[in-house]
């Protein structure tokens, strides 16, 4: 398949490139500086995600987005997401699919809270969260795109075991045997390229957590 990355330079994307290479994927990495890539048999697309033209993306099986907003410009989590929907509005051929935030989901069965809206929700990361649940109000508003959310469980771990082992979800935060709800980037990006491969989840954010 033909992946293109938005982000590939940061934590999640270079994750999931990594992935999707071994995978045997072609894969483009989409970053303001080419430099901070250095793997090998991938293309590259210097470019900032907001100058990014239809025309750049229309080649893509799946564009996942992976695109992190700089502390003070949280509220570009919606504006790109906003700008890319504009550039894939109609194309029934290329995938998004974004690596989303675990704040969103739900605390409760009948869906009236979210992780952001409890208590001991720290204070510094609630404009991040914020901004990307307008971005995924946005996604879940829009039919013409195909696209996918993957949020990751409340603790998402740099530095954890690639295990290849994850149980998906839905808008339901989630926790594994041992009560807690964690996932390595590693494992993340296994869930990823899994649903980019298999395609079971349409206009719908699913969830992962380890096992």
């Amino acid at each position: 398949m033909k992946i293109g990355i938005i982000g590939a330079s940061g934590k999640a994307g270079d994750f999931i490139m990594k992935e999707a290479l071994s995978r045997g994927n072609e894969v483009t990495a989409i970053v303001r500086t080419a430099s901070k890539i250095s793997e090998e048999n991938v293309t590259i697309l210097e470019k900032d995600l907001y100058n990014l033209t239809a025309a750049d993306l229309a080649g893509f099986d799946v564009v996942v987005d992976a695109f992190n907003a700089a502390p003070g410009k949280e509220e570009m989590h919606k504006t790109s997401i906003e700008h890319l929907l504009t550039l894939l509005k109609g194309n029934d051929h290329t995938r998004l699919v974004v690596v989303g935030g675990a704040g969103s989901l739900f605390v409760d069965e009948a869906e009236t809270a979210r992780v952001m809206e409890t208590p001991d929700f720290p204070a510094a990361f609630l404009p991040t969260a914020k901004n990307m649940g307008a971005a995924l109000d946005l996604l879940e508003g829009t039919k013409d795109v195909l696209w996918t959310y993957l949020s990751p469980a409340a603790m998402f771990v740099a530095d954890g075991a690639r295990t290849g082992s994850y149980t998906l979800g839905g808008n339901l935060l989630q926790v594994n045997s041992q009560g807690e709800s964690t996932i390595s980037y590693a494992d993340y990006a296994i869930a990823m390229l899994d649903e980019i491969e298999q395609g079971k989840h349409f206009h719908e954010r699913i969830s992962v957590v380890s096992k």
